[in-house]
């Protein structure tokens, strides 16, 4: 019976957070899947803030599934990449310079793709490689949450690499730096970037790619706020709402990260942008549900939730009432369109998919020339380590047929 053939896909992760620890253990799991759709990730290397472990042949085999597993387990535990060594056969290298030393080296892999700087990789690692060897490529799997991957990023991109990301950051810097990104739309996934795993920016490029003009995106696409808003709805009050969403992990470890709106601001600028419109942060208005005075330049975490929150009980109940009194609910939204993007709360009527939304699920409705008086609309959970690096890692084997086949 003839070997199978099959997709390599050569990957380095940035970020060994929650969501880089479940995609690497997900990769794992999924191997015979993998395996019966003739495809193979293959993990060469592993970067987090301050060390890169790279496989010690990374032409020919990857980290082997013993190592990923004890690494998950010693990330998890708050231990460094280097309390790996012994473990396995890999290379680790650090530096003083911390994260510019990972840029640097998981540079050097990228450029070892277009197979004119071999020598480079052999000079910076210290090993021979057998050139007669044709690497396929390589993705770049960016799980981090930082900006500092800009530079790599788009490295990566003047070399051939793919680039999945799941850090919205580097889309949502400077409009240039997306426009580098996005310059071989080909090679680049960010699903997981906006609404975790939910399909919401392949629709809106589905959508797009029909010559289907989008006029117009609304969406609630934050979990944690979803929750909240939900949960008053109830009757509860604001600071008890928070609390509780705390200690369920719903939230930053500071609910100012989640309650002062920049990350569903993040998500909707990435939509805009996706549109067409050349916007920055700045151009987006953004409602903060605490005022500047709570802020945390001037109150601590700590004072913020003992005193804090209380404080903000009356307005939302308030706002809440109000709200109902006319027939509607109050949901935290983007909308995008073509005049603008804002997010904050908006009155929403109850049986609207909006003013249906429990809990922590993303709802986002999108309006177009076909889709104008009944928009198409995608609801599910929009949130979670888990869910997310699923979306992830649906996007790299969406990039399988990039890579040479091998027998």
């Amino acid at each position: 019976m003839p070997t199978p053939v099959k997709s390599v896909l050569p990957v380095v992760l940035l970020g060994c957070g929650g969501v880089g620890r479940h995609l690497l253990r997900h990769i794992v799991s999924c191997r015979p899947l993998h395996a019966d759709q003739g495809v193979s990730i293959r993990v060469v290397g592993v970067a987090d803030s301050s060390s890169l472990l790279v496989a010690e042949d990374v032409y020919s085999s990857g980290l082997d599934d013993a190592l990923l597993t004890h690494l998950c387990a010693a990330k998890a535990a708050g231990s460094p990449l280097s309390s790996l060594l012994g473990q396995g056969h890999f290379q680790l290298f650090q530096n003083p310079e911390a994260r510019s030393k990972v840029i640097d080296a998981a540079t050097t892999l990228g450029r070892t793709t277009d197979l004119n700087d071999i020598s480079d990789f052999e000079l910076n690692f210290h090993i021979s490689l057998p050139h007669t060897y044709s690497i396929s490529g390589l993705v770049l799997v960016d799980c981090s949450a930082t900006y500092d991957t800009v530079s790599l990023l788009k490295d990566a991109v003047d070399h051939g690499c793919c680039t999945v990301l799941a850090n919205k950051k580097p889309l949502t810097g400077a409009y240039e730096d997306f426009q580098k990104l996005v310059s071989n739309f080909r090679r680049l996934r960010f699903e997981s970037t906006v609404g975790a795993g939910l399909p919401v920016i392949a629709s809106v490029t589905r959508i797009i790619a029909s010559g289907d003009p989008v006029s117009r995106i609304v969406g609630s696409l934050s979990g944690t706020l979803g929750y909240v808003m939900s949960e008053l709805e109830d009757g509860k009050r604001f600071s008890e709402v928070v609390k509780t969403a705390k200690s369920l992990g719903y939230t930053e470890p500071d609910p100012r990260d989640d309650l002062g709106g920049m990350d569903v601001a993040r998500k909707a600028l990435i939509l805009a942008r996706l549109l067409g419109q050349q916007i920055s942060m700045e151009n987006i208005s953004v409602e903060s549900l605490y005022p500047i005075e709570l802020g945390p330049d001037t109150v601590s975490t700590k004072d913020f939730l003992e005193s804090g929150l209380v404080q903000l009980d009356k307005t939302m109940e308030d706002r809440v009432k109000a709200a109902s009194s006319r027939g509607n609910v109050l949901r935290y939204v983007c909308e995008i369109e073509s005049t603008g993007c804002q997010v904050g709360l908006k009155e929403l009527p109850k049986d609207s998919a909006l003013g249906r939304l429990r809990g922590s699920d993303n709802v986002v409705e999108i309006y177009s020339r076909c889709y104008e008086s009944s928009p198409l609309v995608i609801q599910g959970a929009g949130a979670g380590n888990d869910t997310t690096a699923a979306g992830v890692l649906a996007d790299l084997i969406d990039l399988q047929d990039l890579f040479q086949k091998t027998a």
